[in-house]
């Protein structure tokens, strides 16, 4: 009797997802604690250009110079605050948006269901990359621009993944027991089907964070994101091509950035899969 009394145990945190969180905290404090704590210019311009790192055996900044004379220590670190603020923009309004439509699809259903869902196939016909090219083209380049288009493709992952989980959870026998006690449809949403899909929505949000992320760096790279002189790594990369041969670090570096994050949010992701995983919990 006691054994079915103690409350089901959470599975620890593999040692990837402590490795993603541990990028992410990272990436955190250097991208809101880094200008805090260190006195950072990311748009001074020098006369010492091309300076290579120190562990190179440069005797300038700590990350060498860009082709301006710019510190890359600064850049890369106001880069990841650019980033992340990005990458939140794009995952904290594609939640609201597409958890609110997947939740009209799949408790409504009907002639709702059949809109939205007809709507967000039409989106995800495109490659999605291919598809915030498009918009970005139509409305001209930039940063909010780009976000924009990153966001509208971002949310039809979100609506598609609620809409089942909501379907799913009409059909089960605590719904249809408050439906049959006269509860209306919004509140059978709000209180009863809204709360089992906060799970798959919120490893969704962490894999989409490095979706937001890559995409918005292959657009700065594209020369469609940010514009100069904001310290952006897709525009950094693109502004390095030139020197891939002299000064190689001007690559790697932002590249490397890059490839942390989204190694980062994606371990992250699928640690928290395994956590929220009503099976993982011993549950049924």
């Amino acid at each position: 009797m006691v054994k079915f009394l103690q409350r089901p145990s959470w599975p620890p945190l593999s040692r990837s997802g402590w490795f993603g969180l541990g990028c992410v905290l990272l990436l955190l404090a250097l991208g809101y604690l880094g200008p805090q704590l260190f006195s950072l210019d990311p748009y001074g311009l020098g006369s010492e250009r091309l300076l290579p790192p120190q562990w190179t055996g440069g005797t300038g900044p700590l990350l060498g110079t860009d082709d301006l004379g710019r510190d890359m220590l600064a850049r890369l670190v106001y880069g990841a605050r650019s980033s992340l603020s990005v990458g939140l923009a794009v995952v904290s309004v594609s939640v609201l948006i597409g958890t609110t439509l997947g939740l009209l699809a799949g408790v409504y259903g009907g002639w709702i269901d059949a809109a939205i869902m007809r709507l967000t196939d039409a989106i995800m016909t495109l490659p999605s990359i291919l598809l915030a090219i498009v918009i970005v083209a139509v409305l001209g380049p930039g940063l909010f621009n780009a976000v924009l288009a990153v966001t509208l493709v971002a949310i039809p992952r979100f609506i598609r993944i609620v809409r089942s989980v909501a379907a799913l959870e009409m059909k089960k026998q605590y719904v249809l027991a408050a439906r049959s006690c006269g509860a209306s449809r919004f509140k059978i949403l709000w209180s009863e089907v809204l709360p089992n899909c906060w799970s798959p929505v919120i490893v969704q949000a962490s894999l989409g964070f490095s979706d937001a992320i890559l995409e918005i760096a292959a657009l700065g790279f594209l020369g469609l994101g940010a514009r100069a002189p904001v310290a952006e790594w897709g525009m950094m990369l693109a502004d390095a091509r030139p020197f891939i041969e002299s000064a190689p670090y001007l690559v790697i570096l932002p590249g490397g950035c890059i490839m942390l994050t989204v190694l980062g949010f994606n371990l992250l992701g699928d640690a928290l899969q395994d956590l929220l995983d009503p099976k993982a919990r011993g549950g049924r």
